[in-house]
């Protein structure tokens, strides 16, 4: 393994994905480290994106592009999407898993016109780097035996506050980890201009304006791990031109969707014990919190001086490792609200119907508040009980709490 890679948690998966499927698809944001990551696998490779010969073989015979030894990477393969099919029928008449890897940072625009690969594709999805593999969270606190039930313990975190803030700022592409806290944060804002001008602009349904979409961006990081609507993003891009028209922010948050860049947590739906109705919107997250960071133009200090912005910034850097750690688990993130009042931030629920409930907070005179929120929870909701109460918080001690609720850092939270 080259000595610059870092490894990934989806490693292992990749690996057994391809002793089962005939081709594995690697989806995810720009410079997630998909092509590194399945490059540590594949024999042989085809980078299609800026393979000019390639992808004018592609006009003549697809099918020449598909040889050479496997596992084959075809990266980027969303540039020319009749590869699928001709992906598909090549690992029916092998029949052996482990064919290809393709790799894609956009979702085709005519994804729903193909053949859904059922059978012969397994997808997985490569998210921004986290604590864990950036080697800033201990992992001595992991999902799996919160899971099991095992109380949460572990002794004060090595990362403090201002630490855990840099990282939150710094974010998890690989291309960042290595560059100062000023070159990453200019890395995170180039990232972002370089979205908001091609890569969206790529999506032919689209009438694409780089200075509305980067509008629509600062507003979502305004609005970062919250239900807000369209008619509040809306009102939110207001100019002397007036409001956007809601279809086209509609269509510019699903272009947003289609290139990754943009996160969705669903709401639970549980049986109640109460008479309270369930509300039903998502959350919203870009899919890294360091990219709200940059569009608010805030650095460490200027985020440590506001408390108020920067709950919701660690309300979604939480949200985004939770996406990974859980990966593993197949376990789905959602987040709970009623018509009542009480929310919670965060529900992680199996396919087996086991789950937990995590609240996000700042600091430890939080912890009380967030505990009270999580065990009126557990009360009204009428599925089996949860694995886990938790409180998930920066740094500091990881312990069980006389009520059984268990107080979690970030800084020793793992898979």
């Amino acid at each position: 393994m080259p000595r610059s890679y870092q490894p990934r948690l989806l490693d292992d998966r990749l690996r057994a994905r391809l002793l089962s499927s005939g081709a594995v698809v690697i989806e995810g944001a720009k410079g997630t480290g998909k092509t590194a990551t399945a490059g540590q696998v594949a024999k042989s490779s085809a980078y299609l994106d800026t393979d000019m010969q390639l992808r004018r073989l592609l006009e003549i015979d697809p099918a020449l592009v598909l040889e050479g030894a496997r596992p084959r990477l075809l990266d980027e393969w969303q540039v020319a999407p009749e590869l699928w099919n001709y992906v598909r029928r090549a690992v029916d008449d092998d029949g052996r898993p482990g064919q290809f890897i393709l790799t894609g940072s956009a979702a085709p625009v005519d994804d729903r016109t193909r053949h859904s690969g059922a059978g012969r594709f397994s997808r997985l999805r490569l998210r921004p780097m986290t604590l864990a593999e950036t080697g800033h969270s201990s992992g001595l606190v992991s999902l799996f035996n919160l899971f099991a039930g095992q109380p949460a313990r572990a002794p004060a975190s090595d990362l403090d506050l201002p630490g855990l803030v840099a990282r939150l700022v710094r974010g998890g592409f690989p291309a960042a980890q290595k560059l100062t806290e000023a070159a990453s944060r200019r890395f995170n804002s180039d990232y972002l201009d370089q979205m908001a001008r091609v890569d969206i602009a790529g999506d032919g349904r689209l009438d694409h304006d780089p200075r509305k979409v980067s509008a629509l961006l600062r507003s979502l990081a305004r609005n970062t791990a919250t239900e807000a609507r369209t008619a509040t993003l809306a009102a939110d891009l207001k100019g002397d031109d007036g409001p956007l028209a809601r279809a086209t922010i509609d269509r510019y948050l699903d272009s947003l969707q289609r290139v990754f860049l943009l996160e969705e947590q669903p709401a639970w739906s549980p049986a109640l014990r109460s008479s309270a109705t369930l509300r039903n919107a998502p959350k919203r997250h870009l899919v890294d919190a360091a990219l709200a960071a940059a569009a608010l133009d805030c650095d460490a200090t200027r985020l440590l001086r506001d408390p108020n912005t920067l709950g919701l910034l660690f309300e979604s850097f939480v949200y985004q490792h939770l996406l990974v750690y859980a990966a593993d688990l197949d376990a789905t993130v959602f987040h709970y609200r009623d018509s009542n009042g009480l929310e919670v931030d965060a529900v992680l629920q199996r396919p087996s119907g086991g789950w937990l409930a995590l609240e996000v907070r700042l600091g430890a005179g939080q912890v009380d508040a967030a505990a009270d929120n999580l065990l009126r929870m557990r009360d009204i909701v009428a599925a089996d009980p949860p694995a886990a109460l938790v409180v998930v918080v920066p740094t500091g001690y990881a312990y069980a709490r006389p009520d059984g609720v268990n107080v979690v850092p970030l800084a020793h939270l793992g898979p």
